[in-house]
C-alpha cells in the first residue's frame, strides 16, 4: 500500500486559528459547535425558525444551513438518483426543500437578530454568489464539493474563511483543495467525515482527524458526524477537533432525509456543555495542585501513637499506626522509618509524631 503524498503546506509557523465574526476559532479555543439545520426545514421557514429559536435556547453560537439553486446545481438525470438515506431522487428532495432567495435573506436576518452567526453551503456557482450577495462571513462546503476544486476556487476568491468537509476522500484527493485555498490565502478548516447515513461508530475512524493535521498543518480541524448520539463528537475533542458539527432537528418526529442522524434541542445543549468540558481538561500532567491541600490536610494519613508511649519505649506497630488527619509531620510514607526508634520523651495516645520526639 503506497502512503498518500503529504501537502507542502507554504513555509510559515502553523495558524490553525481563524475568526468567523467576534469568535476566535483555534486549537486554543473550545469547540465550535455548529448545529446543522440544513433542509430539516422541508422547504418551511416556519420550522427553520423554530429550530434557529432551540438552537439559540440551547446555547448555540452559529448555526447552518444549505443553499440550493436547483438548475446551477444539477440536471435533470438527478432525478434517477436516489441518496441512501432517502426514498426519493436528489432533484425532487431539494426542490421540496430549497429556500428562495428572499426566505434565505429572512432567515439570515432572524439568525442575526438573535445573536448567533449565520453560516451556509453552498452548491453551486449561483448559490455561492446568493450568499456572497447576502454578506456572510464565512462558507462550509460539504464532502460532495471536497474535490469540486472550480466551486471550491469560486468560494476563495471572495477571500473568507472556509470550513471543508472531506467525507469521500482522502489525503490526496484533499490537497487539490488546500492548495487552493492556501493559493488564496483564506482561513480554513478541514472537517474529517464518513459520509454513511447513520455511520457505525467503526466506521468513524477519529484517527482520520490526525491525519488531516499531519498533512495540512495550516488547518483548524474538526468533524462532521453522521453518527448517532454526541459520543462520537466527545472522543473527537482530544483528537484536535475544533469544529463539531452535527445535523439538528427541533423534533425528531418531523419527516426529512437528515432527521433520523440529527440530534435535538437537549442533546445539542450537551454536546456544547460536554465538549466544552472535556476541552477544559484537555493537558497537563501528574503534579499536586495547590488547590487540593484542603483535601490533603483530611485525606493523607500521619504517624500517630496508638497508646501512651514512655520515654525510652522502642516504636512498634503495637505503640503506633498512620491515622487521619494528613496535619502531621511525619506522613504515612515515612511509617518504615519510624520504627525502631526510641521516644525522647513522654507521648500521649492519639498524639501526631514528630521527629524531635523520636531518638
Amino acid at each position: 500500500m503506497t502512503t498518500p503524498p503529504r501537502f507542502d503546506a507554504p513555509a510559515h509557523a502553523p495558524r490553525r486559528t481563524f475568526r468567523l465574526g467576534d469568535r476566535l476559532v483555534a486549537e486554543s479555543e473550545p469547540p465550535l459547535v455548529i448545529p446543522e439545520i440544513g433542509i430539516n426545514h422541508e422547504g418551511s421557514v416556519a420550522k427553520a425558525l423554530r429550530m434557529v429559536d432551540d438552537a439559540a435556547n440551547a446555547g448555540a453560537e452559529i448555526v447552518k444551513f444549505q443553499c440550493h439553486v436547483i438548475e446551477d446545481e444539477m440536471i435533470p438525470a438527478a432525478k434517477d438518483v436516489v441518496p441512501a438515506n432517502a426514498e426519493e431522487g436528489i432533484w425532487q428532495i431539494m426542490e421540496r426543500c430549497a429556500l428562495s432567495e428572499e426566505e434565505t435573506r429572512e432567515v439570515k436576518a432572524y439568525v442575526e437578530d438573535k445573536g448567533l452567526m449565520y453560516l451556509s453551503t453552498p452548491f453551486s456557482r449561483v448559490a455561492a454568489d446568493r450568499l456572497e450577495a447576502l454578506g456572510v462571513d464565512a462558507y462550509k462546503i460539504g464532502s460532495g464539493e471536497c474535490n469540486n476544486t472550480p466551486l471550491i476556487d469560486h468560494v476563495a476568491s471572495f477571500g473568507k474563511p472556509v470550513i471543508l468537509s472531506t467525507g469521500m476522500n482522502d489525503i490526496s484527493t484533499v490537497a487539490p483543495s488546500v492548495e487552493i485555498l492556501e493559493r488564496r490565502g483564506v482561513d480554513y478548516a478541514l472537517l474529517h467525515c464518513t459520509s454513511m447515513y447513520p455511520t457505525p461508530y467503526d466506521k468513524v475512524r477519529l484517527g482520520g482527524i490526525t491525519e488531516l493535521g499531519d498533512a495540512f498543518p495550516n488547518a483548524v480541524l474538526g468533524l462532521s458526524d453522521h453518527s448517532l448520539g454526541n459520543w462520537t463528537c466527545f472522543g473527537a475533542v482530544p483528537y484536535g477537533a475544533r469544529i463539531l458539527e452535527k445535523h439538528f432537528t427541533s423534533d425528531k418526529r418531523w419527516p426529512g432525509p437528515d432527521v433520523p442522524i440529527s440530534i435535538d434541542p437537549r442533546e445539542l445543549q450537551e454536546l456544547i456543555v460536554g465538549s466544552r468540558a472535556i476541552f477544559e481538561a484537555l493537558g497537563g500532567g501528574k503534579t499536586i495542585l495547590t488547590e487540593e491541600q484542603p483535601t490533603i490536610d483530611f485525606a493523607y494519613a500521619c504517624v500517630v501513637s496508638t497508646r501512651d508511649i514512655q520515654p525510652g519505649e522502642t516504636l512498634d506497630d503495637a505503640n503506633v499506626w498512620v491515622k487521619r488527619p494528613g496535619t502531621g509531620e511525619i506522613h504515612a510514607k515515612d511509617y518504615p522509618n519510624v520504627l525502631g526508634k526510641t521516644a525522647r520523651t513522654a507521648i500521649a495516645k492519639d498524639t501526631q509524631l514528630a521527629w524531635a520526639q523520636l531518638g
